[in-house]
């Protein structure tokens, strides 16, 4: 009687690689990105958006595990995108990569619904190491920045900045004025009215004790460009 043939044991199917869509409004950032991200064995990139609105349409297109997004990007502010990701796609980890400092955008992502935040100054180690940790379900923020998220919580904190008591809303306007946006400017390109606009004017200069109108053009000038985001 011949012998039975062998069955080759099967080696299995690699695992699947994770699918991360890049949002940032430069082409050669999205770029980089995707280049560093791709030569990671576990990892693709699945797309890219340059602004919020194709963003929320890849997101549901595309299918991806986790977006990075950026907080200044075409069409939306990053932290409403963050927010809008967060209600219609909530299966869909965030990681936000930015410019901004992060002890005054870290806090706010992680409010917005995202799991972490990584500045664009930090090397791409730093960045693919906080992508495998969101996407493992961990929250990706420095040890500073955890720290000060605990002090919150404790309610230990006292060294809190004018600028950080802004809400979200506040912060993007006073941002935008000092880039130099009037307040119809401002009203459409944040889809509000200019008299809603004006009623944030009122508030911020409320919470930064700033007497002025034009006090408060220079203020947020002075802190756009102390920021290093022009």
């Amino acid at each position: 009687m011949k012998n039975a043939p062998r069955i080759k044991a099967s080696a299995g199917a690699p695992p699947s690689k994770k699918r991360i869509l890049i949002v940032d409004d430069h082409a050669i950032m999205r770029d980089g990105l995707t280049e560093v991200l791709n030569r990671e064995p576990d990892l693709e990139v699945c797309g890219q958006a340059g602004d919020a609105f194709v963003a929320l349409e890849l997101a549901a297109s595309a299918k991806p595990d986790l977006a990075v997004v950026d907080i200044n990007i075409g069409g939306k502010n990053g932290l409403e995108l963050i927010k809008d990701f967060h209600v219609q796609h909530p299966q869909i980890a965030i990681l936000a990569l930015s410019a901004h400092d992060e002890t005054l955008y870290a806090e706010r992502v992680l409010r917005a619904g995202g799991s972490g935040y990584v500045m664009k100054s930090e090397g791409s180690g730093r960045l693919v190491a906080a992508v495998r940790q969101v996407l493992a379900g961990e929250i990706a923020v420095s040890a500073k920045v955890s720290a000060k998220v605990l002090s919150l919580v404790a309610g230990k904190r006292t060294d809190i900045s004018p600028v950080e008591r802004l809400t979200d809303r506040e912060l993007e306007i006073f941002q935008l004025i000092g880039h130099g946006r009037d307040t119809t400017g401002i009203a459409v390109q944040l889809h509000i009215s200019p008299k809603t606009v004006e009623a944030h004017r009122v508030h911020i200069r409320e919470k930064l004790q700033i007497a002025t109108h034009n006090g408060l053009i220079s203020f947020a000038a002075r802190w756009i460009e102390a920021q290093g985001t022009m």
